[in-house]
């Protein structure tokens, strides 16, 4: 964002109206991916005037390439409007706060949702409701927002708006005829849906004489100006120059700018109750503003935090290690930066005897993985060797009386760091509630999937005649895999699909370990349930005799559990004609050549080494294909 040098008073209230609170309305968007969203948004920053034509781009507040390419949000956005109802009256001050919208940043779209008091819930008027959307709207039930609900893309010539709108009605009871139909493509209907924002969404509550309490809906990190926090005041004042501190770690700094959200960043002199503005504080690390942290004042502080603060929990873990060794430097220093701008990102050294020095890195799921491993390759032109991704299990080990042992639980993100089978008593894993919206023609495909990856059936409920709401309880690990692409497949592009974490349940799990030439590669070891362990081995072993380039003498390519082989391939021996030299002469010399060349073999088997390529690494995410 751009900043103005020029300060601006935080829009007073005209003389003689209600106090400014009552002429404040903070609202945002929420809606399933690729329902029109940021080009909503865009409408209304065009309506309202706060970009001029001129400069108007798509997915305006979309300012990283990779969402702009793929269609989604995937940081927090704000900014402010304005709108008069009428040409008699004063314009209101209209903060639309932009969420994401994929699973991955549920706890972010949690506390930009606390930051507001109404949602516009939008629906394709083609896709109809989605999983995502079902998501997203109990996420605002849950904070108590006004819902207004939307049909957008009523422009398109398989738009169903009159059916979505019944089902809308169906769901949380808007009468269908009331509910605006739109596009927010051409601008149809936009203008009226300013108006009902206005009318409809509550003015902000809050004491402005109370203690200061703000929430951080969001953060992003300026190299000159270190972490410059995005927030919401939901009671009391901040002025310029002001002391600040961070309720949940206690940290102190100075107010030394704060403002609204423009177009860009524009310096004010105060925020009050209600209002959605920034504060640069110098802060030094993007860590220390956590997104759901309360900002107080450091001399007069709150006695409670705004309830809801969560420290990040990385569900997938996955080994990044760059191909050439020398970029280890490069890997971790592209590592940090990404950590100044994403604070749920984590990271720690790993070590591994296939491919060297790299990191184990926590992500929030598997778009979040997806993201930081292109935001790598592009923003940093790193080459870089990812790991078959892995959840975090809970492994209860057994105690010892006789040697005072006491039972122990310890948690484990890698394969490598599982225990010995000897030793385990029980190991729980994550499981998921999965919601899955499908036409009704795919549903046997869709709960053959599940019943695959071990998915206990919950309910299914008709949305309407044609769409389904499939719930499963799912293990978190048979699915970060490649569960959604093979719902797609089967449902040709037409399902959708969000889950929730919901607990952690005991299973029996085992690690498969990949033997090559009888030494164990740990980069290509797994966690699987015992019941697929087999199956992994065999396909795993099959694809990596494949892809190990032949040698002078046979590799043995073998999955275990423990000592136990489930699955074996074999890499022949390059056949090297060692009689070709021999045109004639007695046949014991062959036999001597032969029985020579026996003996080489076998000692080159017990010295020599097998490089396994890289693209054996990457065999682990292609199993299937």
């Amino acid at each position: 964002m751009s900043t103005d040098a020029r300060p601006a008073a935080a829009d007073a209230p005209p003389a003689g109206e209600a106090p400014r609170q009552a002429r404040l309305r903070n609202f945002c968007i929420i809606a399933h991916i690729d329902h029109g969203k940021s080009t909503l948004a865009d409408r209304l920053l065009e309506r309202t005037g706060t970009i001029a034509e001129r400069e108007m781009t798509e997915q305006t507040l979309d300012d990283m390439d990779l969402e702009r390419e793929r269609g989604i949000t995937i940081k927090s956005h704000a900014v402010r409007m304005a709108h008069a109802p009428d040409e008699a009256s004063d314009p209101y001050t209209l903060n639309l706060i932009d969420t994401p919208g994929h699973v991955d940043f549920t706890y972010e779209v949690s506390r930009a949702l606390k930051a507001c008091e109404g949602a516009l819930l939008v629906v394709d008027a083609a896709q109809g409701i989605e999983a995502q959307t079902l998501s997203n709207l109990y996420l605002a039930l849950e904070a108590d927002l006004e819902i207004i609900p939307v049909v957008n893309k009523v422009d398109l010539s398989s738009a169903r708006p009159l059916e979505v709108a019944q089902a809308l009605e169906d769901l949380i009871g808007e009468p269908a005829e009331d509910i605006p139909l739109i596009s927010a493509k051409t601008g149809e209907g936009v203008d009226g849906l300013l108006d009902t924002v206005v009318d409809r969404v509550p003015a902000p509550g809050g004491d402005p004489d109370a203690p200061l309490r703000a929430l951080i809906f969001d953060s992003v990190f300026n190299t000159y100006r270190g972490s410059i926090v995005y927030a919401r005041v939901m009671d009391g004042s901040l002025g310029k120059g002001d002391a600040i501190e961070f309720m949940s770690n206690g940290k102190q700094y100075d107010a030394d700018e704060i403002g609204i959200l423009r177009m860009g960043m524009q310096p004010a002199d105060e925020l009050t109750a209600g209002d959605v503005g920034y504060v640069i504080g110098s802060v030094k690390d993007v860590r220390d503003t956590r997104v759901g942290d309360t900002i107080t004042s450091a001399h007069d502080p709150a006695s409670e935090p705004i309830p809801g603060f969560q420290e990040p929990k990385p569900m997938v873990f996955s080994g990044i290690f760059p191909t050439d060794d020398g970029d280890f430097e490069d890997l971790r220093a592209s590592l940090e930066k990404l950590q100044l701008n994403d604070a749920s990102l984590t990271y720690e050294p790993e070590t591994s005897a296939a491919l060297g020095f790299g990191f184990r890195v926590g992500f929030l799921g598997l778009l979040h993985m997806e993201i930081v491993q292109e935001r790598l390759d592009r923003e940093f032109d790193l080459d870089i060797i990812t790991t078959q991704p892995n959840v975090k299990y809970e492994v209860l080990l057994e105690g010892d009386p006789n040697k005072g042992k006491e039972p122990e639980t310890v948690v484990v993100d890698n394969p490598e760091s599982f225990p010995h089978y000897g030793d385990i008593e029980e190991v729980r894993e994550p499981i998921v509630e999965a919601d899955i919206i499908t036409p009704s023609g795919y549903i046997g495909n869709l709960m053959q999937l599940c019943e695959d990856r071990r998915g206990e059936y919950v309910t299914q409920r008709y949305l309407d005649s044609e769409r389904v709401r499939l719930q499963y309880e799912l293990p978190l690990a048979e699915i970060v895999f490649d569960f959604y692409d093979t719902l797609k497949s089967a449902s040709r592009g037409y399902a959708s699909f969000d889950y929730e974490f919901k607990e952690n349940r005991p299973a029996d799990l085992v690690k498969l370990s990949i033997l090559i030439n009888e030494k164990p590669v740990d980069a290509l070891s797994t966690i699987v349930h015992r019941d697929k362990a087999y199956d992994v081995g065999r396909k795993l072993t099959k694809k990596l005799k494949e892809l190990i380039p032949k040698q002078l003498f046979e590799v043995p390519v073998q999955a275990s559990i423990g000592r136990r082989i489930v699955a074996r391939e074999t890499v022949k021996a390059l056949r090297k004609n060692v009689t070709a030299k021999c045109y004639g002469g007695d046949v014991t010399r062959k036999r001597k050549l032969r029985e020579q060349q026996k003996e080489g073999k076998k000692r080159m088997k017990k010295v020599g080494t097998v490089d396994v390529p890289q693209e054996a690494f990457l065999a682990v995410l292609s199993m299937d294909e």
